[in-house]
């Protein structure tokens, strides 16, 4: 071999193992709705931990107001049914800080109470606390950096404990019922009350 060919071997070498040391997330800024899904999530959380009142922001419905849909019937809920909302920074004295107010369209109005099928991408935010999230996009997909707003997630409420570990990024499936959350801080936009897997 040449040693002018050995030379750039050489550096070619080091310059691959110097971008692969490099810490990417240093280069990763969150985006203005992507920092909200952040705050959202984390004020969701620290609610979890201190024990502050979880339970769905509208009155679960009683079992004999429950519309039974058999699975064959369920409707698939879709992430661009989610993505009709507006939000509106608002700032907020006990948190001192601003939070995303959320004005749902339409359709996702329509959509409350209803029993449907979703599927993305798992976010364990705190698995002792059962707090699991549903996601559009990756985690691993410098999920962070991109437009992940705060519409782009569910909170999963499922029947008792989740049941089992779930992993980053598992592609899954899951049905229940959606709720609605427009004004309290310490929950999510969106839940899925009763999730369970659900098999497609």
């Amino acid at each position: 071999m040449k040693r002018s060919s050995f030379l750039t071997f050489v550096f070619s070498a080091v310059a691959l193992v110097a971008v692969s040391m490099m810490d990417w997330s240093s280069m990763c800024h969150p985006s203005e709705a992507a920092q909200a899904t952040q705050d959202q999530i984390r004020h969701v959380g620290e609610a979890k931990l201190a024990s502050l009142d979880p339970s769905p922001v509208t009155a679960a419905p009683k079992a004999s107001e429950v519309e039974v849909v058999s699975d064959d019937a369920l409707e698939e809920l879709t992430w661009q049914t989610l993505s009709d909302v507006e939000f509106t920074d608002v700032y907020l004295e006990e948190l001192d800080a601003y939070y995303w107010m959320p004005k749902f369209g339409e359709s996702v109005v329509a959509s409350e109470g209803k029993a449907f099928f979703i599927t993305g991408y798992m976010i364990p935010v705190d698995v002792d606390e059962d707090f699991y999230v549903l996601s559009r996009y990756p985690f691993a997909n410098c999920f962070f950096c991109g437009g992940a707003g705060p519409e782009s997630v569910i909170d999963l409420r499922f029947p008792d404990k989740s049941e089992r570990a779930y992993q980053t990024d598992e592609r899954l499936t899951f049905k229940g019922t959606l709720r609605l959350n427009s004004d309290d801080v310490y929950q999510m936009n969106y839940i899925l009350e009763g999730a369970v897997e659900h098999e497609l």
